[in-house]
């Protein structure tokens, strides 16, 4: 008996120790590089505060350097939220924190600002739609903390019935994204259609606006993120909102949404949306959103850039268009139940079914999107900050025929780059031989990644490409091309060279008399 009181009174010892708060996230409300909200759950005990530093501190309180009580306390979903918004924020900067209480203190945690300089590299996770099966979710959560994103764009649908014991278990689940040292990654929420109500999202994840739509600035330029509601009115003043952000943030690099419901779903199941269609995907067009990010579908999709049309070669009301579409990708599978992929269209890059979630890399000269399968999360190593753009031992990546890595191209900077060089061509002329005549020409200051198309004139007077020569790139020398054309004819034949639209068009003609 002795022993076992022993025993009893060590473990009350232990417990009161520690401050009982639990199911912690981060979460955006403002400018991503110099703010965060940190978020809790308050199981008991009174007067919490969260102490942080730039420095790892070890919990050792009178360390830290700064101090902050809760700005926002909201007692929803079965848990009491607890809400501290930090500003002023040093950007590109690991702070540590840790939360003391009446009852004790938490253990020390971390999470990264973002850096708010337009030249940096950002590692992106983007999903949705977890709300079935918890092993699923949470395997799709340990990739999380194994892959250390910068940030989770999640698109909806999180439980499947919106309860409290629903909510409990989601957030419990959420931990196994902070990482083993403790590093938390910062989550934007989108709502979906089984979150009842705008305040499910607006009072679980603090977000900024009551309407459940907001945009966030990300490195100074680099990235303006926007999350739409598709549960109340695409219409109205949510397309005039957006309207206004769109033209304020038009010269951020890169723009990319997330939404729940999918314009053209890729599964039978689903239903269009004509209304997404008009009021939104309009605008991504015109004002040159880069991605857009869908869920609810419960199926793996990706697009070419594709943007509104109903001309010749168009389907749904799209047509690829490949130098200023919207590459559109999805559409949930975080653990939802899984749909067949059967509603495929002729701008479809590639359709799957299984378990998944977009992971991005950003930067101003692009954009990799890879499709990272799930369910044997167990099987990857960990990354660490210094590696985190690195493929880590034993991940899964979806690779359908057409890649596994979709890479979207900054244009303009190689458009002014041909502008800056300017290059020539000269000595373009044609020798004929006995079976065939031999067409040359010389470049100087030639860009890379350049493509001549030869051209043959036909008897009407129209040109034929008969043939596309990759160019040779930049070189200190000029280069010179030659060009054996297995066609001779008694009469005169002129041939025309121009180069692809990737740069600025030239065209030079050339006549064998």
């Amino acid at each position: 008996m002795k022993s076992i009181l022993s025993f009893c009174l060590s473990f009350v010892f232990f417990t009161s120790l520690w401050a009982n708060v639990e199911r912690i996230r981060c979460t955006y409300r403002d400018d991503p590089s110099s703010s965060i909200s940190i978020a809790w759950d308050q199981i008991s005990g009174g007067n919490p505060i969260l102490y942080f530093d730039d420095k790892a501190q070890d919990g050792n309180i009178s360390l830290y350097a700064f101090h902050a009580h809760p700005d926002h306390v909201v007692e929803f979903k079965g848990m009491n939220n607890h809400f501290v918004r930090l500003k002023g924020l040093k950007p590109n900067t690991t702070y540590y924190f840790t939360i003391k209480d009446s009852q004790g203190q938490s253990r020390e945690y971390h999470f990264e600002t973002l850096p708010d300089n337009p030249n940096a590299k950002l590692s992106i996770v983007a999903g949705g739609d977890s709300r079935n099966f918890r092993e699923a979710r949470q395997n799709a959560n340990r990739m999380v903390a194994k892959l250390r994103p910068h940030f989770v764009m999640f698109g909806g649908d999180m439980t499947g019935g919106d309860t409290p014991k629903e909510w409990i278990h989601w957030m419990n689940d959420w931990q196994l994204t902070i990482s083993d040292d403790n590093r938390i990654t910062p989550i934007i929420a989108t709502r979906g259609n089984h979150e009842y109500s705008n305040r499910t999202v607006v009072d679980l994840f603090d977000l900024p606006n009551a309407n459940a739509y907001y945009s966030l600035s990300i490195a100074n330029g680099l990235l303006q993120v926007y999350t739409l509601n598709s549960l109340i009115a695409s219409g109205g003043d949510q397309e005039a909102w957006l309207t206004r952000d769109l033209k304020i943030n038009q010269n951020a690099k890169w723009k990319f949404a997330q939404y729940h419901f999918p314009i053209r779903p890729h599964t039978s199941k689903k239903a269009e949306r004509n209304d997404q269609r008009a009021n939104w995907a309009n605008l991504f067009y015109e004002y040159g959103l880069t991605v857009g990010i869908e869920s609810d579908a419960h199926v793996v999709k990706s697009t070419y850039p594709i943007k509104p049309s109903y001309a010749d070669g168009s389907e749904e009301g799209f047509i690829r268009d490949d130098e200023r579409g919207t590459t559109y990708i999805g559409e949930g599978c975080w653990g939802a139940p899984l749909r067949s992929n059967d509603d495929d269209k002729n701008w479809t890059r590639a359709s799957g079914s299984f378990n998944q979630f977009k992971w991005m890399f950003v930067d101003p000269n692009g954009i990799e999107i890879r499709t990272v399968k799930t369910d044997r999360a167990n099987l990857v190593t960990a990354l660490c900050d210094s590696d985190r753009f690195e493929m880590p031992k034993g991940i899964d990546l979806w690779e359908p025929a057409s890649g596994k890595v979709i890479y979207i191209e900054d244009k303009s900077s190689k458009v002014l780059a041909v502008k800056k060089q300017k290059m020539k061509i000269s000595n373009f002329v044609v020798e004929q031989g006995a079976k065939a005549c031999h067409v040359k020409w010389i470049t100087s200051n030639e860009p890379s990644d350049i493509i001549f198309d030869l051209q043959r004139e036909n008897k009407d007077g129209t040109f034929k490409s008969i043939a596309k020569i990759s160019g040779k790139g930049v070189n200190e020398a000029n280069n010179t091309y030659t060009y054996v054309d297995n066609f001779v004819s008694s009469q005169s034949i002129t041939y025309r060279l121009k180069t692809l639209p990737k740069v600025k068009k030239k065209a030079l003609n050339a006549k064998m008399n």
